[in-house]
């Protein structure tokens, strides 16, 4: 094809792809493909299955990856956090962390937090990470049969999964895994270093007079998902302007137009904070630092200890992430029970570190292979054997360890083509 020939085909794929953008716009957003069936509704909370029919599933790099049929015997729930919708999960068919994790062959089921409403406005931590968890989990344990769960939560939902695991009460969690959960408030990041700077006025203003936030009726006050959007913009406010530019170079590209209008879109979408978990956050995390301490107080006879999570722990924060530094993530480490537990730093950003073009290779790929080594059946006891009877050897058979293995390993396809990453 000569030059003249490209360029008239880009000129028109751009016209189309412009078209597209200006007035068909839905067309181009690719989140919320994968299919599920809802297994309990709440109010607002409900959880969601993700059972893949399909043989191989679409990865970022252009390979494909065969779906393993064989489910690992416990369950796994994924949390997202608060703010966001739930293609945080399933941004685009070839970038879904719920389809990548049922391909890895895990029974993999989303909480789902709802979108918020006024009348919703009194909820609190307690609410979400005890009553709704709870709620939530007895469910998946319900539709898959299995005592024990898995669970792995980003950002707010990190500290969510910890906080109902650290509750005197908790049982049956196989094990955890967190990405740029931010446990510190006086660590690095801008989380912790608007919670510094607030911090003196609001122990001043506590001090010397009456004013109580919890006073205030929450119905009154709202936090609408503009605020939330705007809070992720501000943390790139140059990337978020150049990132038209970029989409006017490449308006010829269908899929990074389509990558590019998907993120945006899931960026224009956040939903709204309930006042009482805003209350939560700001007095309890930001103004004590409860959980840097080890603790979160819920009520007065309801408190997460975190020394009481036992269980194998995997924590990820993002290189480049400048809301939560790897160093305030890092402090779960110091403050769970766990004998097992394990840090490591991915490229990416703060969304980058989880929906991000390498965050399959980083973080997905580490955390399906370390829970797959983690999800096999109980052992059951081995019955007595009599001492006149002579058995013969079986054949091997490949461990769950090895099938899991194979099932990650993923074939490129013939040609290979670049996408647009974020």
């Amino acid at each position: 094809m000569d030059k003249s020939s490209e360029l008239n085909e880009r000129v028109t794929a751009s016209a189309v792809n412009a078209f597209d953008w200006l007035f068909h716009k839905d067309s181009l957003v690719q989140s919320g493909k994968t299919p599920y069936t809802v297994i309990h509704t709440g109010d607002p909370m409900s959880v969601r299955h993700y059972d893949l029919a399909d043989r191989e599933i679409p990865l970022a790099d252009n390979s494909v990856l065969a779906v393993q049929k064989k489910k690992h015997a416990v369950p796994l729930v994924l949390v997202p956090p608060l703010g966001v919708t739930t293609e945080t999960f399933d941004l685009m068919p070839n970038r879904s962390l719920v389809r990548y994790m049922a391909a890895r062959g895990f029974q993999t089921y989303l909480i789902d937090w709802g979108t918020p409403e006024r009348r919703h406005a009194s909820l609190s931590m307690r609410d979400y990470a005890d009553r709704m968890m709870t709620e939530a989990l007895d469910a998946v344990r319900a539709h898959s049969g299995c005592e024990e769960v898995s669970l792995m939560g980003w950002c707010m939902g990190g500290l969510q999964v910890l906080i109902h695991a650290g509750l005197p009460d908790t049982r049956n969690i196989r094990a955890i895994v967190t990405v740029a959960s931010p446990i510190d408030m006086r660590g690095g990041g801008l989380i912790a270093g608007v919670s510094r700077i607030i911090n003196t006025p609001a122990k001043f203003i506590a001090h010397y007079t009456d004013f109580q936030l919890n006073r205030f009726n929450p119905e009154s006050f709202h936090a609408p998902g503009w605020v939330t959007a705007l809070a992720f913009k501000l943390t790139d406010p140059i990337g978020s302007i150049t990132t038209y530019w970029d989409l006017l170079l490449n308006l010829w590209d269908r899929e990074f137009v389509e990558s590019h209008t998907t993120t945006s879109d899931y960026l224009n979408h956040m939903l709204a904070y309930p006042i009482g978990m805003v209350g939560d956050m700001f007095t309890k995390m930001s103004l004590h630092n409860q959980m840097a301490k080890g603790e979160f107080v819920l009520s007065a006879d309801r408190v997460a200890q975190f020394a009481n999570i036992q269980v194998p722990m995997y924590v990820f924060a993002g290189a480049k992430d400048v809301l939560v530094a790897p160093s305030t993530a890092e402090h779960i480490l110091d403050v769970v029970g766990s004998s097992e537990k394990r840090f490591e730093v991915a490229p990416g950003g703060h969304m980058g570190v989880i929906l991000g073009s390498s965050a399959q290779g980083a973080v997905w790929e580490r955390a399906a292979n370390w829970l797959a080594q983690r999800s096999q059946a109980p052992q059951s006891p081995a019955p007595a054997k009599s001492a006149a009877k002579v058995s013969r050897p079986r054949a091997r058979t490949k461990t769950a360890a090895a099938d899991a293995v194979t099932a990650a390993t993923p074939r490129r396809r013939p040609t290979a083509r670049k996408k647009a990453a974020v």
